[in-house]
Order: structure tokens, then sequence, then C-alpha cells
């Protein structure tokens, strides 16, 4: 526990940099000042937690790979659209998912094997008064092979550093195996959702584990955060789900069978009216071919995965542009659109990174012109001058 003098300093130096505090406290302070430095990681991410001042947070690298509160309740939101009575998070962590569980399901059973992430997990969430959840602090796979109840559900975010602090992408790789113990999860628990690296390929998985019924694609600001995986009852067909939370509370989604996609049909176009570039998770997704269909749009080029159309769709699930015009990759060309010298860039199927093009251009970062570095169907590769399209 914090005490009131512990918790007067946190909040008196929330805002000060931890190095600045080290040397002006010295090692006296090191505790406070970690519990400063973690709860400044979870200031927009866990802003419940951050909120609690009575919480006792794990070092800040723990926050940082923690899930964060938007992804957090999106999980248990999919969870509750099932029997959500009994769930077991075999990798609880700092035990924000379980927390977020804990408001949709009657009884969670949290499993850690490290002794110090488990006491303060417990500690939380009895501050918290989440008093439906079980805190065990031990071996998951250990725990599961003596369970004799099966849950409703499983969660498990498999570690992805090995001993030596190498980062790891295949599940193969990551610990818990989920492979090689995957009979076991599914004699203790109805479903399992299973939270896998953003990188992992998603094609080469699905041959791996062909149970998986749905695959969870969560993006937050257009920066992809979570791979989920659901395993339980069969189903003939793998269903694909994309999300993209925004600030405002708002998201955009798209929902696509994943059978379908190699032969959905796409029609080719030179930039029309209005340009539109997926968010992350329909990229991730590889949505390329039924984003088209589903919303009849023609793509620029059979890789550039930018989109074209000469009326509005408000409601695609990504950026949306009005074209301005279509030049070459020149400084000559530019000078009429830019008064500043500032222009936003992005790279989609174009032979140069970012920040070659950027320095080719003499670019600066910022304003409200969009340029859209790609390549036509003729091959040609161009900048679409573009404003954001006024919805």
């Amino acid at each position: 526990m914090l005490s009131n003098e512990q918790i007067a300093f946190i909040q008196q130096h929330i805002t000060a940099t931890p190095t600045a505090l080290l040397l002006k406290f010295g090692k006296e302070k090191e505790f406070l000042i970690a519990q400063i430095e973690a709860r400044q990681k979870a200031r927009n991410k866990l802003p419940t937690w951050f909120a609690e001042p009575r919480l006792v947070f794990p070092p800040a690298v723990s926050v940082e790979q923690s899930s964060s509160e938007t992804t957090a309740r999106y999980k248990a939101e999919i969870m509750r659209q099932a029997a959500s009575h009994t769930l077991i998070d075999a990798t609880g962590g700092m035990g924000i998912d379980a927390f977020f569980f804990s408001n949709y399901f009657d009884s969670v059973t949290y499993i850690e094997q490290n002794e110090k992430l488990a006491e303060r997990a417990h500690h939380n969430f009895e501050v918290l008064k989440a008093n439906n959840i079980t805190a065990i602090c031990g071996d998951s796979i250990a725990h599961l092979r003596q369970l004799k109840d099966k849950a409703d559900w499983l969660y498990l975010d498999p570690a992805r550093r090995t001993a030596d602090q190498r980062r790891v992408v295949g599940l193969a790789d990551c610990e818990p195996d989920i492979t090689t113990h995957l009979p076991l999860l599914l004699e203790k628990a109805h479903r399992l959702l299973i939270k896998v690296s953003p990188l992992l390929d998603l094609t080469q998985t699905l041959r791996e584990v062909p149970q998986i019924t749905t695959v969870y694609v969560v993006a937050v600001e257009n920066e992809c955060k979570e791979l989920l995986l659901e395993i339980g009852i069969s189903s003939s067909e793998l269903l694909v789900k994309t999300i993209n939370f925004k600030n405002d509370g708002s998201s955009q989604s798209f929902d696509f069978q994943w059978a379908d996609e190699p032969t959905a049909a796409v029609s080719f176009s030179n930039p029309l009216r209005y340009v539109y570039e997926p968010n992350a998770a329909v990229l991730k997704a590889g949505a390329f071919k039924s984003l088209a269909a589903m919303y009849q749009v023609a793509k620029l080029a059979p890789h550039s995965h930018l989109y074209t159309s000469e009326s509005l769709l408000p409601h695609f699930p990504g950026r949306i542009f009005e074209l301005i015009d279509v030049i070459k990759a020149d400084t000559k060309a530019l000078i009429p659109y830019l008064t500043n010298g500032k222009a936003n860039l992005t790279i989609r199927n174009f032979p140069a990174t970012a920040d070659e093009l950027r320095k080719k251009l003499k670019l600066k970062d910022g304003g409200d012109v969009y340029l859209l570095a790609t390549t036509l169907s003729n091959g040609d590769k161009r900048l679409l001058v573009c404003n954001k399209a006024s919805l």
C-alpha cells in the first residue's frame, strides 16, 4: 500500500521528469519516482487507472506493454456477446485486461507467474473493488491442467520476448506456445481469445491454426495495436473484423469474409474527385479487394491500395481526400501548390521512402496540403496533391 505521504509526493511531482527527480532526491525516492514514471505512461493510455491515486503501478515498461483501456474494453465487448459467466486470463500481466473483463463476467481468474506483478495486480483489484477477480501467482499451463471446470472464455497474451530479450512474432516462438498447448486450452474453455503480434503473418497463422473462427484487427488513431484470434465453435467461413478507434470516441469498422477476398470484383481508374486511404486495421487485414467491392470504389493500381470515386463516400473506413491535381514528383511541379513549403506526405507503392522523397522535394512537415506519392495503373509514379475532404 502507498501511504498518504507517498501519494502526496507522487501527485505533487506527477509532471516532473523522472531523471530530474532522481538527481534531486536520489535513491531514497527511487520507488516513488518509478511510480511517477509509470503513471506518466498511463495518463492517456489508462485514464481510469491513472485517476486512482492508491494504485501501485509496475515498472513503466510493463505499462508500455499492457493493453490500453480502449483495446481492453473492446476485447471485453467481444466476449460479452457470447456466454460470459467465467473467464480465465492466463497471462495476467499488469491486470488491465482482467479488470475490464470483470465488468462483464461473473467470475474472472487472473494468473501471472511474476510474483511482483501478481502481488500489485491483486492489490489494485482490491482498490478498484473488482471483487469478482481471483488472482493467482503461478504457471498458467500447470493451473489449467489441474482445472476441473470448463470456463466460458480463456484469454491469452503470450510473451513475445525470449529469455535474452529478443523479440519474436510467430505463435510457436511465444510463451506459452499456443500451437503446442492448443488441445489443452480447448479442453479447458469453450472459446479462446488470443492476442498476437500485429506483425504476425496472418495467412501463415491461419494455415498453422485452422481452428480460428474470427480475426480481429484493432487500430487506435490509425496505428495497428492488436491482432486477436478467436477460436471456438467451428465455422465454415472465417470472418475478419477490423476497427480503428479515434481519440474523439468515434470508430471506423469494416468486416469481410476471408474466403471472398481473392475473388472480389475490382475496377481500376485514374484519380477522380475523391481519393481514399484505408486505415491501418483494414490494410493489416489485407481487405484490398473486399473494400473496393463493398464501397464500389476503384483502385488506382493493383498494388497501390489507394481508392477513388467521383462521389463522396463519407463512411469509408480511412482518410478521405479531395483531389487538387496529379503531378510529377519534382520540386518545380509542386511549387504552385505550396505556400510555405509545408505538406503532409504519405507513400503508397512508390519507389522511395518518405524521408528520401521529403528531402528531394525540400518539404517541411505540416500544413493543409496532403501529398500521396503512388503508382498509377499505367505505371506512372505521381504525386496526388490533395486537401482533406469536408465531410
